[in-house]
């Protein structure tokens, strides 16, 4: 990561005064892939200037806020800012379930990956990173112990990866959607992420709803 990115780290949620802008990237970190059972420990974000903002969710049984987040639930749940994801299927469940709102207007990396990237099996953030900027991501801290009290300068620097790149690896992959007509095939995707998250709440990832199976 280069010396210029910047990482704040907040207590329970964003500044009132922050302002990132109409397209934010967002990543989380979690306990664990169960929603359910597996807590929501840390959000980034990243208006794309090369500055990641870390909001650490703490318990309150651990002395934190919880989800009394106020800034952040306002910024998630705001229609007019696009919150830009890689797997946005999984963080906007994670999302919902925690602060109890919908997250709409969402643009997915990985979708747009599997739309017109269809030449390989390959779409981590890292591999497209790599293939489509030339930026190495290191994943040493991506199972890491993310609920600990205080995170380690490693671990900040893991999480503030996730979301510096979004912005500019989103570019790369629109315009790959436009080229092969798919654009709008992908934003029909995006517009179903917020009740496809609610069904895998529900416990509708298996069995499917949509599968064929009797």
């Amino acid at each position: 990561m280069s010396q210029q990115n910047a990482i704040h780290l907040h207590d329970g949620d964003l500044p009132a005064d922050l302002d990132l802008g109409s397209v934010v990237a967002i990543d989380t970190e979690t306990m664990g892939l169960n929603p359910h059972r597996d807590r929501l420990c840390l959000v980034q974000l990243s208006s794309g200037n090369g500055e990641a903002h870390l909001v650490q969710i703490r318990p309150t049984s651990l002395g934190g806020r919880g989800a009394d987040a106020p800034n952040l639930k306002a910024l998630i749940s705001n229609p007019d800012v696009t919150k830009l994801m890689h797997f946005a299927r999984f963080d906007v469940a994670v999302l919902q379930h925690t602060f109890g709102v919908d997250v709409p207007s969402v643009l997915c990396t990985k979708i747009a990956a599997r739309l017109v990237y269809t030449f390989t099996d390959r779409h981590g953030l890292a591999y497209l990173c790599r293939d489509l900027l030339g930026v190495e991501l290191s994943k040493q801290q991506q199972s890491s112990d993310w609920g600990a009290p205080v995170l380690s300068d490693d671990q900040k620097r893991y999480a503030a990866s996730d979301v510096l790149y979004l912005h500019a690896l989103w570019a790369k992959l629109e315009a790959m959607l436009i080229r092969e007509n798919r654009r709008e095939l992908a934003q029909s995707c995006y517009d179903f992420l917020s009740a496809r998250a609610k069904l895998d709440l529900l416990g509708y990832e298996d069995p499917d709803i949509f599968s064929h199976r009797a």
